[in-house]
Order: C-alpha cells, then structure tokens, then sequence
C-alpha cells in the first residue's frame, strides 16, 4: 500500500446537503459514505465516479500537496494528533536526559527554532565541506563516500544490512545502485520535450544551490554541468524500476575478494573499515554492472569533479534542514517541478513529519496511547484471522492449482506473521545524540544512527520483531522476507476501519487492505519465497505456467489504462499491487461473507445493500485528485497505480460487483476478459 490524500469537514456538509447519509450525533458518518457519490454517473460506467464524483468535485488539491485522497486525509489527522503530542512534550523541562520524551521533544523543538536555524547558515556543514574540499586521491575520495553515506547521501552507492534471500536467518550487507539525483534512470535518457524540461531545470537547481553556499553564477553553472554529467554516466548503468521488480535480477553474492576483483580501483577493506564494519566477508551486489561502472568512473572522471559533485549531494541531503532559501530551492525543483506542488506544507508538519521519520517509535508509543486503544487492536487481529482463513479456504478450491503447490500455499500461508497496531519491542535510540542545538545536526547523528542501526544487525541473528514503519504510519506492508503482514495503527482508522460501521464497510475497507498484504505473499515477486522467507521455487511447473498466464491478464488491463496524454500504466511495473489489490478484494468479499453464516442478512442503509456499500468502501478508500506533474511522475516511479484505477480495476474483473449494481455484460465495468487469480 501506499498514501495518498482528503479534506477534513467538507464531507459532512455536502452529506446534509444531499440528505441520504445519516449522521451520528457527533456529526461523522460511518462507513460507506454517500455524500461522496455522484449517482448521476452509473456504477456501471465508471465505478469511481459513481463512487468518489462527489467527494472528487468538493475536494480540490490543497496548494501544499501534488495529490489529495482518503490516505493523505487521514495522515492529516494522524499529524495533528503529534503535532498535539509534540508541543506538549517539546515544551516539558522535567523530561529525563536520554529518555525518549527528551529526545522527540528536542528534535522537534530543534526543527521549530528557525530563528537559530536562520542565524547559523551553513555554519553546522563547514566541517563536512572542509573535508571534501581536503580530497586530493582515491583513498581520501572513499572516506568521504563512507561519511556522506552515513549522512543520507547515497554517494555514489547504497550499503545496508538486508535479510539473505536465500537464508533468511541470517542478515547480509548489501551495496546498491544510487548516487543520482532525478527520480529515476529514464530520466536522463527520454527524448521527449517534458523530460528535457525537467533535466534542464535539474542542471539550474543545481546551479542555484552552489549560489547559495557562496558560488559565483558562473562557476555554479560549470559545477551544475559538471553533476549532470557525472550522474548520467552512473545513470547510464543502471537497473531500471521494473528491472529491479524481479528479485533474482539483484541477487548476486559475493565474497570480499570476488567484489574487489569486480572494482578493482576501489578498496572494499578500506571502505568497510571507515564505516566500522571491517568482519563483514560478504555482499550482496544488486546491480554488478552498475559496480563495473562505477570502477571506471572511479579513475577516468577528475577527482575535483568527484568533489564537486560530493559537495552537491551533501548539501541536497542536508536542504531541507537548512535556512529557508535552501528549503525553498530544494521545494521549487523537488515539489514543484516535479510533481506541481504550489506550496509547502507549514512548518510546524514538515517538522512533525521528521520527527516520525527519526524518532517514530518512540513518538509512535505516546501515539497509540492516544489512538489505538486495545479493543481496537482485538477487533482489527479478528478481521486478520477472517481474511486468512479465507484465504486458506480459497487456495484449497482453486482448479488452476495443483495439489503440490496448494500444499506449499498453505504451509507459506499458515507460518505468516500478522503485526497490529505496533510492536511488543519498542526501538531502542539510546544511541542517538538530540538536544536543542543546530537542527541540521540533529538530522545528520539520525540518519547515521540509522544507517548504523541497519549495519548492527550484522553477524546477528534476525529479529524477527522488528517493524518497518512506525505506529503513526497511514500504510501497510508485506515482507517477503519475513513473511509478515504489518497494519500500523495509523492506518486501522476510519475510513478504512471503523468500529461504529458496518461490517461490510469495514471488509470493503481495512478487509481488503488486510487482503492486499495477504496476497502480496502471492503475487509475482512474492510467490518466488517460501514460508519461512527464503527465495525457493515452490511451485510445479504447470502451476507457474497457469499463475503467469493469469498474470499477464492484469499486466495487459492495466496497459490499456491511461494515465494522462499518451501516457499509460506500465503494467509490468505495476503487476505486485495489481495482483494484490484483485486478490484483496476478491478474498474480502469472500471473508465478508463468511462473516454473515447463521446471521440474518444485513438490511439496507442509506438505501445501499450490504454488498453495495462493501465495494463502495472500496472504491472510497481510492477517493483523490491528481496534479498532472504527480501524474508523470508516479507512472514512471511507482509501483502502485494511480489511485483512480485502482478503484476501479479490481471491481471490474467480479461477479459479485456485477451482481450487486445489475451491470450487464458491454458495460465498461464488466471486463470481456475477466482477470482471475484467487
């Protein structure tokens, strides 16, 4: 999953206005809404406009966001229930040194002092750019790559600790590609007139930074030339986003002498031994070709050019830290450009947001004391349970399946791990340094701890404990890795869950959410693991063949789908999410109806069946209105499709959606080629 975006209050007065939904005395409406509804349009036609016409009519894109639904709309509130927390604690004197309530307290406070942040400057950095300005060889170029990595430049490569796919009790340090600054490697590449445009306002942000620290305009315009140039030559080896969908494509073990024969004008003991990590005896290498590069860059590119470009990627990391001219800039290109965004977010959310990015867990433990009371956990895990056993049931009846692999499915499926709400283990940020001073220091020791958190785990076992997101997060996900499914407790929240609605509300919603993750399990990447994480073939070969067919038929729909222009979903790269989400559906509605066995059939409310407002809420979890830059960008970036055919994918391809709106086989909700998987 992923968030998107809503507007508080609006809701309500168009549903008074229409009079069909009927509220409760504390004025919100529970599950499925109609005042969301355009009934002008047929369900028929166009299932999210029937569905989402109204609430896509009364909620234009606030100037501080490129996209607006349901998603973002609840991360709204989640952030104004930390604001909350946060100026309370911020404003504490009596909090213990090295508690959590100091250091979420200081770094916010940190982040909210722009009168000191503006009276600093640059000053915190200097030390940083001393040092790369002191780089005279190879050698001292590789230490600052280990420093600035541990600062949040990924310069000019990742390195991380990440699970062994092929043993997945062991953790294994792992180097990437990266070092490039436009979203993805086609960008430096297409030929078309947007793409140009959005190069050559890259090459002039650039610029405008180094005038920023100082530069003259002449000498930023040959250091921003001369950071294009570099990272297009990084670009030019790298894997693509959909390349790098296919798990074995970036599997590549290595041992400390195989990867140093690979770079051979890098020095890997080095390297390690700068980062503190100097036992580590194997990596895995995503991309060995990009590394291959990389190793000719290395000596055939100047090393002031390398400073240069050092220089760029620290103060671009650090941007959104500094004094208000570097925000600005790093907004204008990042935001605007890219994604059309006309203003940013107050300072107070830009402040509150990176406090859950560095210090979510402990943030996280005041949130859901507030938020997540344990009822809330008990009924969101008994939906969990009801997702999975039908789950199990619906992989017993499948006739594309044979016995062999089903009894893999159901082994992989009944070692799961469900997460709810937030973890037993709180983080431990002991080692993390936060006061009140510089807050660009406070940023820089988190992004180190964390990338020092991650190397930790080497030699170690695998904790199998561990959360990916915090507890404030409007997300969820599925680790194939781990085998888990993991629903934050920022996400188990109306609309999407809501004890006061509906169950069919509630299993349209967070049921095929649930269902989502669920499958993920399944889809292409995540059937290639088995129950306890490892990357294994499970599958006979006529059941991988029955699989890849009924996949194709996703990635062919969603081919057909266009985005905006001449531009269309790439369907191979939005496979994983496609699946997931007819999966989910599919499999909620089947849990939905488990739910009513020796129960009376649910009534009608609001003049809607009860399977009517199942794929209601659905499709009003998708509610959201897209600027045409985000559009461009997430096509060509993200994994997920845009949220209007999401709402509209999954219901076009079941009978029961069909069933319940009396569509008719030619209506454009009722596919001639249905996809079927689960």
């Amino acid at each position: 999953m992923r968030p998107s975006k809503i507007l508080p209050g609006a809701a309500l007065l168009f549903t008074l206005s229409l009079g069909l939904a009927t509220p409760v005395t504390d004025g919100t409406v529970h599950g499925a809404n109609p005042a969301y509804m355009d009934t002008q349009v047929s369900a028929c036609v166009d299932f999210n406009r029937y569905a989402n016409g109204g609430w896509i009519a009364s909620h234009p894109i606030p100037p501080e966001d490129a996209t607006y639904g349901t998603f973002r709309e609840l991360a709204d509130r989640s952030d104004d229930t930390l604001h909350e927390i946060l100026e309370t604690v911020a404003k504490r004197t009596d909090a213990p040194q090295g508690s959590d309530e100091q250091k979420i307290g200081d770094f916010y406070a940190s982040c909210m002092d722009t009168a000191r942040i503006e009276s600093e400057g640059i000053k915190p950095l200097q030390p940083e750019f001393d040092r790369i300005a002191q780089i005279n060889d190879l050698p001292s170029l590789e230490q600052e790559f280990s420093r600035l990595q541990a600062y949040g430049a990924p310069v000019p490569f990742r390195f991380s600790a990440q699970q062994d796919r092929k043993d997945s009790t062991q953790m294994l340090a792992s180097a990437g590609q990266g070092g490039t600054g436009l979203p993805e490697r086609g960008y430096y590449f297409a030929h078309d007139e947007k793409s140009q445009k959005i190069r050559d306002a890259y090459v002039k942000h650039i610029a405008k930074m180094f005038v920023l620290l100082g530069d003259s305009e002449d000498q930023a315009a040959t250091e921003s030339t001369t950071v294009m140039g570099l990272e297009t030559k990084l670009a030019h080896a790298e894997m693509s986003r959909i390349e790098m969908r296919d798990p074995d494509s970036t599997y590549h073990k290595m041992t400390l002498a195989e990867l140093q024969g690979l770079t051979s004008n890098f020095s890997w003991q080095g390297y390690l031994r700068d980062i503190g990590y100097p036992n580590v005896t194997e990596v895995n290498v995503s991309q060995p070709k990009f590394f291959a590069s990389l190793n000719d860059l290395l000596t055939s590119v100047p090393v002031d050019d390398w400073k240069t470009y050092l220089r760029w990627h620290l103060t671009a990391a650090a941007a959104p830290a500094l004094p208000e001219k570097y925000v600005e800039e790093s907004f204008d290109f990042q935001s605007r450009t890219l994604q059309g965004t006309e203003r940013m977010q107050p300072r107070w959310k830009r402040c509150v947001e990176a406090t859950n990015r560095r210090l979510g867990f402990a943030l996280g433990k005041l949130y859901v004391k507030k938020e997540f009371p344990p009822e809330a956990k008990a009924r969101a895990d008994k939906m969990v349970h009801n997702l999975i056993t039908a789950l199990r049931e619906d992989i017993q009846t499948l006739t594309w399946m044979g016995p062999e692999t089903k009894k893999a499915a159901l082994a992989k499926l009944d070692a799961f791990t469900p997460k709810i709400g937030y973890p037993d283990k709180w983080r431990d940020y002991s080692a993390y340094k936060v006061d009140r001073g510089p807050y660009v220091e406070n940023v820089l020791r988190g992004d180190s701890f964390e990338f020092h958190r991650s190397l930790d785990k080497l030699g170690k076992p695998v904790d199998r404990t561990e959360w990916g997101m915090t507890p404030p997060t409007v997300n969820a996900y599925y680790s194939s890795s781990m085998n888990e499914i993991v629903f934050p407790a920022g996400i188990l929240q109306p609309p999407f869950f809501d004890p006061k609605a509906d169950d069919a509300s509630n299993y349209g919603g967070i049921g095929a959410v649930i269902g989502h993750e669920m499958t993920h399990g399944f889809d292409d990447e995540g059937r290639k693991f088995d129950g306890k994480g490892n990357r294994a073939d499970w599958w006979t070969a006529d059941d991988l063949k029955n699989f890849e067919e009924r996949a194709a038929c996703v990635q062919k729909q969603f081919d057909a789908y266009v985005a905006i222009d001449d531009i269309h979903e790439k369907g191979k790269l939005v496979l994983g999410e496609s699946i997931a989400d007819l999966g989910g559906l599919t499999i909620a509605y089947k849990a939905y109806l488990k739910s009513l066995e020796g129960k009376p059939h649910p009534k009608p409310i609001d003049g809607f069946t009860a399977e009517q407002r199942f794929f209601l809420s659905f499709a009003q979890i998708w509610a959201a209105n897209d600027r045409p830059e985000y559009i461009r960008l997430h096509v060509n970036t993200d994994p997920h499709p845009l949220d209007n055919f999401r709402a509209i994918a999954a219901p076009s391809n079941l009978e029961p959606f069909q069933q319940a709106f009396g569509c008719k086989a030619g209506d454009p909700m009722v596919r001639e080629e249905r996809c079927v998987i689960w």
